[in-house]
């Protein structure tokens, strides 16, 4: 079994920056991918960027260039460098691990907000 554990969420301003970290546990293969997605209040569950154990990386064309995927594979955890946050980043932002299984984190709220 494998656990995800987000943290970092926040209120944080327009043009601002938030960091979030997702820590997994348990039995976990090396060769994995992990991602964040995000869900906004009313809308669909969407995948936010992403990044394989290899270090290849993802983005969703919404926060290409404002957002950075990165990774500890010694700490197993991954973690979404928010920079200059609109009010459409609002959501849940869920972590997810794709190896042998699928596995989700419990969410972290961020709201971007004046």
């Amino acid at each position: 079994q494998v656990q995800l554990v987000e943290s970092g969420g926040g209120l944080v301003q327009p043009g601002g920056s938030l960091r979030l970290s997702c820590a997994a546990s348990g039995r976990i293969f090396s060769i994995n991918t992990m991602a964040w997605y995000r869900q906004a209040p009313g809308k669909q569950r969407e995948a936010v960027a992403s990044i394989t154990s290899a270090g290849s990386t993802n983005y969703a064309e919404s926060v290409k260039g404002r957002f950075t995927i990165s990774r500890d594979n010694a700490k197993n955890t991954v973690y979404l460098q928010m920079d200059s946050v609109k009010p459409e980043d609002t959501a849940v932002y869920y972590c997810r691990l794709v190896s042998r299984d699928t596995y989700w984190g419990q969410g972290t709220q961020v709201t971007v907000s004046s």
